[in-house]
């Protein structure tokens, strides 16, 4: 039973994975935005007519970009999982970076990313315009700035509110 498991693993992994793969192919293939060209104009004799309504030259010369960032990295797994796979040296190892790579590494950022948005809606749940603290002062200025009417509610309304929701709670028993 293990070595059937284990030699579908070994089939698969062995189709899957590049064993000397080529840093000048494989690490940053190109893409569309490398091979680039700035537009042409078309020559001035042909048939285009030259009135108001043509197309303007800055459109048809844009200026050339300056090449003046590096380009981007190759973010796919597969190039950063078999670079971890270099320095191992028994199976133990690689099921270690295998399970920490797939595993541990995406529920540990997903457990971040949960506590930071909770930790946000948790924070931020008093947010009224009322207040005194300093985002309160932001929003008000923000919404002034914009012209926004603020909403004000009154002692009465909020305990209008309240009753509503106490009696919906209750389903109408005192």
């Amino acid at each position: 039973m293990s070595s059937t498991s284990i030699d579908i693993a070994s089939a698969i992994q062995s189709a899957s994975i590049k064993r000397h793969p080529s840093p000048h192919h494989d690490l940053n293939p190109s893409t569309a935005a490398s091979s680039k060209q700035p537009v042409e104009p078309a020559s001035p004799t042909s048939s285009v007519p030259s009135n108001a309504d043509s197309i303007p030259d800055s459109a048809l010369k844009p200026i050339p970009r300056r090449a003046n960032l590096p380009p981007l990295p190759d973010m796919r797994f597969e190039q950063s999982y078999l670079a971890s796979l270099q320095g191992a040296e028994s199976y133990w190892r690689i099921a270690w970076i295998t399970g920490r790579d797939q595993v541990i590494l995406p529920l540990v950022q997903g457990m971040l990313w949960t506590l930071l948005l909770s930790g946000w809606r948790y924070w931020n749940r008093g947010a009224h315009f009322r207040g005194a603290t300093l985002g309160s002062k932001v929003r008000r200025w923000w919404w002034n700035v914009n012209n926004w009417k603020i909403p004000e509610e009154t002692q009465e309304k909020v305990s209008e509110k309240v009753g509503e929701f106490y009696t919906a709670q209750l389903g109408g028993h005192d």
